[in-house]
C-alpha cells in the first residue's frame, strides 16, 4: 500500500509534457542475456578478474563480523538475554534462504549491482531503482555506523597507550549538542565545554572515524587486488583473535547466568531484531564483486553460503558465552566485549578485544565501501545515474569517481550524524532489498522443461527446486495452530483495534495476511519452497522495525523516487530503446 501511495505521489509530481509516462514502462524489464553482454565479460568489461572462492569467502566474513560482533551484540543480549540466540538462528535461516536466492541470481546473473540488476531481471525498472536506491542507503548508512564504532575502540587502544584524544575530537556534533540540551555529564557535554570555537562555531567531530574513511576510500581506489590482500590479512587476525575471545570467557562463563533463558520473553528477544540483524548484513555484499570475479556462476554462491554458515556458528557460541560470563542487564553498552572482561578482572584481555574490534570493522568498511560505488556504476550503465558513476579507472581498475563519492557519502555525515539513529535505518533497507530478491527468485521458478533443463547446467548454483504446494500451507497452519495453542491470546489482542494499532500490531497483521496469501499462491502456482520461505522469514523480520524506521525509510523511498522521476527515468537506456 505504502508504494503504490509513493508511486502516485512520484507520477503526479512530474507534470513535464515533454514527455508522456507509460505504466508498463514502470516495469520495463532487462534480459538476462542484454545484461551479460553489457556487464561481465561485455561491452563495459574492464574491472580486474583476481577473486577466488576463498577470497569471496573471506569478503564475506569480513563483512559480516564487525560492529554486529563487537557493538550491536550487547545491546541484542541486553533486551532479550540468553534467549537471543533464538533470534540469531532465527536470523541466520532467514538469511540463509535469501543467501540461496543471492546465490542463484549471481549464478544467472554473474555481473555488479547485486539486488538492483536481480530485480531489474525480475519486477523491472521502477523496482530496480527502489533497490538500489535503498543498497546505498544501507552501505552508506551502514558504514557510518561501523566508522563511528571503530572510533570507539580506536580511541580505547590508543589509551591503553596513554594517548589521549580530546574529546571534540572523538565525538560527532550532534551526539556532543546532545549531551549540552539533557545536561548530561560525559564525554559529551566535555567535548562540548573544550571545544575550541572558531567564527561562534565550535569545532567538534570524530576525527578517528574521518581518517578510516579516508584511509578505505583510498585503499579501494588503488585497486581489487590490493583490497583482497588486506581483506584477507584482517580476517584472519579477527577470526584468531575471536576464537580466543570465546576460549578465555568459557572459562568465566557461570550456567546461573542462563536462567531466566528468556527475562523479558520473546518480545523481548524480538526487540533485538535490528541489534541481530544488523550482524548478518554484509553477506549480500559479495554480489557487487561479481565481474571482479574468476568464475562468478560458481564462486560467487560458495562464497556468500560458506561466510554465512562460519559466522552464524561464530555469533551463537559468542552470545551463549557473553550471557554465561555477567548477567543480560549489564551488556546493555556500546563495547560489551570490552565490558565483561574489565568486570571479571581480566585486563589483559581488553587490549586484545580492542585490536580485534578495529581490524574487524575496517574490514567491514572495507567490503561495504566497494559494493556501493559498484551499484552505482551497474545503475549509471543503465542511465539511471550520471554516466561519470560508469567510468572504470584506467590505471587502477576500480570504478574510481564512483569510489571517491562513496567517500564523500560516508565521510560528510559523520561531522553530523547521530550513531543512534543509523543502526534500524541501515537494517530496514536490507531487509527490504532481501524481500525482493527473494521474491524475484520466485517469479523465476522453474515452471517448464527448458527451465528445468537449464537448471540442470554444470557449474551453476540452482536452488533445489521443492514444489510448496502442500507443504508451505501446513507450515502456516502449523505455525498458527502452535501459535493459538501457546499464546491463545495472541490473533484476539493482534486484530483487535486500538490506540496504538498502526504502531503495534499493524505489521503483524499484514505479514498474517501475506501468509495466507501465499499460502493460496503457492497451492495453486506450485511456487518454489526455499525462496517463499526466505521472503516469509524476511516479512517476519521486517515485523520487529519500529515505526520511526518505516518512517525514515518512507521518506528515503519518496526521495529517491522524486529523483527517478525527474531524471532516471527519461535518461534510462531502456526508455531510449523503445522511445
Amino acid at each position: 500500500m505504502i508504494f503504490v501511495i509513493l508511486c502516485y505521489i512520484c507520477f503526479f509530481l512530474n507534470i513535464r509534457k515533454s514527455y508522456t509516462m507509460s505504466l508498463s514502462n514502470l516495469f520495463r524489464k532487462k534480459s538476462t542475456s542484454v545484461i551479460l553482454k553489457e556487464g561481465g565479460d561485455g561491452e563495459h568489461s574492464g574491472l580486474t578478474k583476481v577473486l577466488t572462492v576463498k577470497d569471496l569467502t573471506f569478503f564475506g566474513i569480513a563483512a559480516i563480523i564487525g560492529g554486529g560482533t563487537f557493538s550491536a551484540i550487547g545491546n541484542a543480549c541486553f533486551s532479550g538475554g540468553p534467549g537471543v540466540v533464538f533470534l540469531y538462528i532465527i536470523c541466520a535461516v532467514a538469511c540463509g534462504f535469501t543467501a540461496m536466492c543471492y546465490a542463484e541470481f549471481a549464478s544467472r546473473v554473474p555481473v555488479s549491482g547485486s539486488a538492483y540488476t536481480y530485480a531489474y531481471v525480475s519486477f523491472g525498472e521502477l523496482f530496480a531503482w527502489i533497490i538500489g536506491w535503498a543498497l546505498l542507503m544501507e552501505y552508506s548508512i551502514g558504514n557510518i555506523y561501523i566508522a563511528f564504532s571503530w572510533s570507539g575502540y580506536f580511541t580505547n587502544l590508543l589509551e591503553s597507550f596513554h594517548i589521549h584524544l580530546p574529546e571534540w575530537l572523538t565525538i560527532n556534533y550532534q551526539s556532543a549538542h546532545d549531551a549540552l540540551v539533557a545536561n548530561k555529564p560525559g564525554e559529551g557535554l566535555t567535548a562540548w565545554n573544550t571545544a575550541p570555537v572558531v567564527g561562534g562555531l565550535r569545532i567538534i567531530f570524530d576525527l578517528p572515524a574521518v581518517v578510516i574513511n579516508v584511509l578505505i576510500t583510498y585503499l579501494v581506489y588503488k585497486g581489487t587486488k590490493e583490497s583482497k590482500n588486506f581483506s584477507n590479512a584482517m580476517v584472519y587476525i579477527k577470526l584468531a583473535i575471536i576464537v580466543l575471545v570465546i576460549i578465555v570467557g568459557a572459562m568465566y562463563v557461570d550456567i546461573d547466568n542462563w536462567t531466566p533463558f528468556m527475562p523479558n520473553g520473546f518480545g523481548g528477544v524480538m526487540a533485538g531484531v535490528s541489534a541481530v540483524f544488523f550482524a548478518y548484513i554484509g553477506f549480500d555484499a559479495v554480489s557487487t564483486l561479481a565481474e571482479e570475479s574468476k568464475n562468478p556462476q560458481r564462486d560467487l554462491p560458495r562464497g556468500m553460503i560458506y561466510s554465512l554458515v562460519i559466522c552464524t556458528i561464530i555469533y551463537i557460541v559468542l552470545a551463549l558465552v557473553l550471557t554465561g560470563m555477567v548477567k543480560y542487564d549489564l551488556l546493555g553498552v556500546s563495547d560489551p566485549l570490552a565490558e565483561i572482561f574489565a568486570l571479571k578482572g581480566v585486563k589483559w584481555m581488553l587490549f586484545i578485544v580492542s585490536i580485534a574490534a578495529v581490524v574487524a570493522m575496517t574490514s567491514v568498511m572495507l567490503v561495504f565501501q566497494m559494493g556501493q560505488p559498484r551499484i552505482w556504476m551497474t545503475m549509471s550503465r543503465d542511465g539511471l545515474m550520471p554516466k561519470k558513476f560508469a567510468e572504470i579507472h584506467p590505471k587502477h581498475k576500480t570504478p574510481g569517481f564512483a569510489t571517491i563519492v562513496t567517500g564523500l557519502v560516508v565521510g560528510i555525515p559523520i561531522f553530523f550524524t547521530d550513531e543512534n539513529f543509523v543502526l534500524d535505518f541501515t537494517s530496514i533497507g536490507t531487509l527490504f532489498a532481501f524481500v525482493l530478491v527473494c521474491g524475484g527468485v520466485l517469479m523465476l521458478s522453474p515452471q517448464s522443461e527448458a527451465e528445468l533443463a537449464e537448471r540442470a547446467t554444470k557449474g551453476k548454483f540452482r536452488i533445489p527446486y521443492i514444489n510448496s504446494k502442500y507443504i508451505f500451507p501446513l507450515i502456516c497452519l502449523g505455525a498458527f495452530g502452535a501459535v493459538q495453542y501457546f499464546l491463545p491470546t495472541f490473533f484476539p489482542d493482534t486484530f483487535t483495534y486500538s490506540e496504538h494499532f498502526f504502531a503495534n500490531n499493524a505489521p503483524m497483521v499484514v505479514f498474517i495476511i501475506l501468509c495466507v496469501v501465499m499460502a493460496v499462491l503457492a497451492f495453486f502456482k506450485n511456487l518454489s519452497l526455499i525462496p517463499l520461505l526466505g521472503l516469509i522469514s524476511c516479512c517476519y523480520l521486517l515485523t520487529g522495525m519500529a515505526v520511526s524506521n518505516w518512517q525514515w525509510f518512507g521518506i528515503w523511498l519518496v526521495i529517491g523516487l522524486v529523483v527517478y522521476f525527474l531524471y532516471g527515468y527519461r535518461n534510462s537506456r531502456l526508455n531510449k530503446l523503445t522511445s
